[in-house]
């Protein structure tokens, strides 16, 4: 998430440091930071930083926000957090009752909030929301979008504003879909076809948005709108998730409510848009509908000190535990050795003791926290013989010749299709390693010479699904041999638990070097080797050539290391070399290749070699 850094100092009266202070501080007790850039909007004159947190999944509830970062950095940082949004809850009055609300069934929709402002004016948003809004990469829009986006990037609660004129009704209902309905949304103004999982936004019992991911294009805010309607909901994470990923339509909104959000929140949205709306736009606020089918529940959870310091460590004081829940805002009750935490409403991630504990261990600091030696283990590691028989049949194939490859799981026919399919061509997973095996070594024999190989033998181990069941196979092919597979459960026999590790092979550091994408050309060099020379010297003979400047950049392979062939007639020895060449700057020509090729002979002749 981008989170700019003069959008935080509007939460404190005390300085905040720099961007990179922020990140170290964020980096070291929270989240981590993928960057720092510096931004400055079009048309404006002030220079912002703004960093992209990587928000936790743990914390997608309460820190997907400004206002939820600017509380990690206030307990952090210890600097107080003067100016909280959600310091008071908001009464959302008055209450009308032009707009009614109903919803299906409340696990789909905990809260859904209406909000009725009547004659707003619809224009470009001031500089310094729209400078706002540019730095976390949004678009402006108009006043009335833009203050929804602002909140919901503010506080975390995602918002929409309906053209009430559009709507043709002011029932607003919140159910299913009915498998097939369409829905164009103000995204991309296509049109999507619902499914009966997927929950809708309706107006008059007609769809008008997919609930929790994008509202729909015909009513729509534009410049001729008059009258609104503001949406404030809490929906369910798991159905607007489902709804997203079917529909490939993945927005800010459900990016929030798939972690989940506390229905409180959705209360502290509706009562700064519609603030804000006031403000940018006028308008007349008739009232709120507001339907909290679920009350969230207050929470709060009791603490051990003694075992909390069994954890953290005796270094760890007990009024360094409670200082670290005073600087996160955490309201406690203490009795004796109990500390009992009431738990904010927005961090539904704090269950139980442990999470408490975790809290205060981050704003200490870890390394506050003294390293401690694990205990010895009192039970002999389980062995795991598919891993154990895995690495020994690896070994053995390798030894012999094999280089292992690893291919795709999905086929084009098999017992068993996949729900939901990486492409149209290959619905299924696969049944055998055979195909994949035949295809892989088609793909390499053309880089055998590439690879300096005398022959390409390929094997894989990997899981296929036949009979109803999954089995992990070993798979072999060679240019030589047919492809074949067996089980790995026929290499398998029972485990000596002790001599285990003792068996399996060493690895050993290899380093790796990328081929040329571009082709190459073989030429081969018998000749007659004059007296006194080993045959493994004319390796070096070409190689001086090819050290030379008319090597023209080029990689040159030698077959074997040395020579692949060579025989004696009377009394002399001929030898045979193959050398490969490829530029990794082009494709090679066969007059390059060829003044080459007769420097290399002119070389071998002046040595007293004779070309055959």
């Amino acid at each position: 998430m981008k989170v700019s850094r003069l959008w935080l100092t509007k939460f404190f009266d005390t300085a905040l440091p720099n961007a990179e202070a922020l990140a170290e501080a964020l980096t070291f007790h929270a989240f981590e930071i993928e960057g720092i850039e510096t931004v400055r909007p079009r048309g404006s004159n002030i220079e912002d930083q703004v960093l992209d947190v990587k928000i936790t999944p743990n914390r997608g509830h309460d820190a997907l926000s400004h206002r939820g970062v600017a509380g990690e950095l206030s307990a952090i940082l210890n600097i107080p957090l003067a100016h909280d949004p959600l310091a008071q809850k908001p009464a959302l009055l008055p209450k009308t009752d032009v707009v009614s609300v109903s919803i299906e069934t409340a696990e789909l929709c905990p809260r859904y909030i209406a909000g009725y402002i009547k004659n707003v004016k619809v224009e470009p948003s001031p500089q310094w929301l729209q400078d706002r809004l540019t730095a976390v990469g949004q678009r402006s829009i108009n006043n009335i979008v833009d203050a929804t986006n602002f909140v919901m990037f503010n506080l975390g609660q995602p918002l929409h504003a309906f053209d009430a004129g559009k709507l043709g009704s002011l029932d607003i209902g919140v159910r299913a879909a009915k498998d097939g309905e369409v829905v164009v949304v103000a995204l991309d103004k296509k049109s999507y076809v619902l499914k009966d999982s997927m929950p809708v936004i309706t107006a008059g019992g007609a769809p008008v948005g997919i609930a929790g991911v994008k509202g729909g294009m015909p009513a729509a805010i534009d410049e001729t709108t008059k009258d609104i309607i503001i949406e404030s909901a809490n929906f369910d994470g798991s159905a607007v998730r489902r709804s997203a990923q079917a529909l490939k339509l993945r927005t800010d909104a459900s990016a929030r409510f798939e972690q989940g959000l506390s229905p409180e929140l959705a209360g502290f949205g509706m009562q700064a848009v519609a603030e804000l709306i006031q403000k940018l736009a006028d308008g007349e606020l008739i009232g709120f509908v507001d339907k909290y089918n679920i009350p969230q529940k207050p929470s709060a959870v009791a603490l051990s000190i003694a075992h909390a310091r069994r954890l953290l460590g005796s270094s760890i004081a007990q009024s360094d535990i409670i200082r670290a829940f005073e600087r996160l805002g955490f309201k406690y009750q203490k009795q004796d050795d109990t500390v009992t935490v009431e738990i904010p409403f927005q961090r539904l991630d704090l269950l139980i003791e442990e999470d408490l504990i975790e809290e205060a261990a981050r704003i200490i600091g870890y390394d506050k926290i003294p390293a401690k030696e694990l205990p010895p283990a009192d039970m002999e590691p389980e062995l795991n013989p598919a891993f154990y028989w895995s690495e020994k049949v690896r070994e053995d194939l390798m030894t012999q010749g094999y280089s292992e490859v690893y291919t795709s799981v999905f086929a084009d026919k098999g017992e068993r299709i996949v729900l939901n399919k990486v492409d149209g061509t290959k619905p299924y997973l696969r049944s055998t390693l055979v195909e994949n095996l035949k295809e892989a070594l088609q793909k390499n024999i053309p880089n055998k010479y590439l690879l300096n190989l005398p022959e390409i033998k390929l094997f894989e181990i990997g899981a296929v699904w036949q009979g109803g069941k999954e089995e992990i196979m070993v798979g072999t092919v060679g240019e030589k041999e047919e492809a074949k597979e067996i089980p790995l459960s026929s290499y398998q026999k029972p485990l000596d638990q002790r001599s285990y590790y003792d068996e399996l092979p060493l690895s050993q550091a290899t380093r790796y070097q990328p081929f040329s994408k571009y082709p190459y050309i073989v030429r081969d060099i018998a000749l007659w080797k004059p007296e006194g020379y080993d045959e493994h010297g004319v390796g070096s003979i070409i190689t001086d050539v090819l050290t030379g400047p008319q090597s023209l950049g080029l990689r040159i392979f030698i077959s074997g290391g040395t020579y692949f062939d060579k025989f004696e007639k009377e009394g002399r020895m001929s030898v045979a070399y193959r050398l490969i060449f490829q530029s990794f700057d082009r494709t090679l020509t066969e007059i390059e290749v060829n003044a080459i090729m007769d420097k290399i002979s002119a070389a071998l002749k002046e040595k007293g070699f004779e070309i055959r």
